[in-house]
């Protein structure tokens, strides 16, 4: 099934999704949007006829996936998809590269910002695999189906970055999973009940987070199954903890920004917190602030994650790392326990 109105879509895709190249390709911009609730429209460019083949398991061969259209000229091409259901596509030209992409932000009811990290290209020339690392905001409110959702994705662990107080305000959810968190007051981050994000925030996050770190990484290369972090936005602990996963992957710091900013697009602050009522939790700062922002037209809005002049707040955090450890290996090595040789297997581990 094909729609004209597809290309019209491709902007959009590029925004949400990102592809995996395995060789070198003369397609370019391929993306995947949901054009409806039950379909998806995967799109490309490329001089030559392309073979489209679909799979629900990310890792799937050319020979294990179902072919669903033959030399397509025209770049794009729509495909049913089951409520719930994840679809991956491969797209093949004549001199047999491919490229792996797929829907970058899960479709989910109540949820903020959940989205594949899958697709970034990495180290060596490869690209990061696609359905074995998640971010999100957090998850108080997700519908049943989004939580029956969220259990096909095959998590092995999910670790909560949100503190003690959001925790207890705000419980996930995610049902099944193995569930890891390090508690700390929402006060060591911030100062005030409506605190200005930037540049104050982002410098006290590479050590702040290093123990969310440990426990992300581990998980990493623990290599058994899927891993899921979240904050309360899914944007800034959680835009920090991705930069650093990324950069051990070897993805270019453009890259990591743009996925960065993403989160002003795919955020939805009213599925981030229940109504918080301040009365209820007396000498409970955290519950302040948030019932606090809740009542303020503009938090309602996402902000743009940079300062007026366009420097990303993620900028600050690079520059503490710069600052104090020279580099983000070195941080990494000396804060987070991750040395070469564990990034070395985690390049083997999710990268393709």
């Amino acid at each position: 099934m094909k729609r004209n109105t597809a290309l019209s879509l491709l902007s959009l895709m590029l925004a949400t999704a990102a592809p995996t190249l395995a060789k070198a390709s003369t397609i370019t911009a391929p993306a995947v949007t949901r054009s409806a609730p039950g379909e998806l429209t995967v799109a490309w460019t490329d001089s030559d006829p392309v073979d489209v083949l679909v799979s629900s398991d990310p890792t799937a061969r050319a020979d294990q996936m179902k072919l669903v259209s033959k030399a397509d000229k025209d770049g794009h091409e729509t495909v049913p998809v089951q409520s719930g259901q994840r679809l991956y596509f491969m797209l093949r030209d004549p001199s047999g590269a491919w490229v792996r992409v797929g829907e970058r932000s899960l479709p989910l009811m109540q949820a903020s910002n959940f989205r594949d990290i899958g697709g970034y290209p990495a180290a060596d020339g490869k690209h990061v695999r696609w359905g074995l690392i998640y971010r999100s905001g957090g998850q108080p409110l997700l519908t049943d189906a989004d939580v029956a959702q969220i259990g096909t994705l095959g998590l092995a662990h999910q670790v909560d970055l949100r503190s003690s107080e959001e925790r207890a305000l705000a419980p996930s959810r995610v049902e099944g999973v193995p569930y890891e968190a390090i508690g700390y007051s929402m006060t060591s981050l911030v100062n005030g009940s409506a605190p200005a994000n930037g540049d104050a925030v982002y410098r006290k996050m590479p050590l702040m987070l290093a123990p969310h770190l440990k426990l992300v990484f581990r998980d990493l290369l623990a290599r058994d199954g899927a891993v899921a972090y979240n904050c309360s936005a899914g944007q800034d602990r959680t835009g920090f903890v991705t930069a650093m996963i990324l950069s051990a992957l070897g993805v270019p710091r453009d890259t990591i920004l743009a996925d960065y900013h993403l989160s002003t697009a795919l955020r939805r602050p009213e599925w981030e917190m229940p109504k918080i009522d301040a009365a209820a939790h007396p000498g409970d700062a955290a519950a302040r602030m948030f019932a606090k922002l809740q009542s303020n037209p503009a938090a309602k809005k996402p902000q743009p994650l940079k300062t007026a002049d366009g420097t990303a707040f993620l900028d600050y955090a690079f520059n503490e790392i710069n600052s104090k450890w020279g580099s983000v290996e070195s941080y990494l090595d000396r804060e987070a326990g991750v040395s070469r040789m564990d990034i070395a297997k985690l390049r083997a581990a999710y990268l393709e």
